[in-house]
């Protein structure tokens, strides 16, 4: 089985998973995940977890579509990013403060020679519109705690109060697709 972990950055979930990323990591198989150095229809699951979002929509949307051509046939994306509605209710709702929220919103990492910040944000709808227009069928949420990764304590396991699971509100949107 191919599984990819794009954006992984320090993150190694060992030598079942390929990991892809532009920083410098010694468990890299290669620093671009925009083009993927795997055949066409090769790929079982791609796994970006807090990465997407570094891309404006018109690049995310040129993205999926060079993912989707990598994934075997009912191959599956999956994607963690912020989520914009639970931020926004928190933020309106509970009275929690916008500083909490910074990081989520506008994420900063330096890359190589430059910073990166976070492009865009998105919201369920919007990004299981995005999806489906790249030809993504059965966009739905997953629970973190059910993934082959649950063990790996990454982005999409992003909770206010930080790291509150048990009482805490999900902060991450995941979701994922199938090809």
């Amino acid at each position: 089985m191919l599984k990819l972990n794009l954006g992984c950055g320090w993150r190694n979930f060992g030598e079942d998973w390929i990991h892809i990323d532009g920083g410098s990591y010694s468990h890299l198989h290669s620093r671009d995940i925009v083009n993927l150095p795997f055949e066409n229809n090769s790929v079982d699951l791609i796994y970006a977890s807090h990465v997407f979002e570094y891309f404006n929509r018109q690049e995310g949307e040129e993205l999926l579509n060079k993912w989707y051509i990598k994934l075997k046939p009912e191959g599956i994306l999956r994607l963690a990013v912020p989520d914009f509605q639970k931020i926004a209710y928190l933020y309106a709702f509970e009275n929690i403060p916008l500083v909490k929220f910074l990081g989520p919103l506008y994420g900063k990492i330096q890359m190589s020679d430059k910073t990166i910040y976070h492009k865009t944000t998105y919201d369920f709808v919007d990004l299981q519109i995005l999806l489906r227009k790249c030809k993504f069928k059965e966009v739905e949420r997953y629970d973190w705690q059910k993934t082959e990764h649950a063990q790996f304590d990454d982005y999409s396991q992003a909770y206010i109060p930080h790291m509150d699971k048990e009482n805490g509100t999900l902060i991450s949107l995941n979701i994922q697709a199938v090809k």
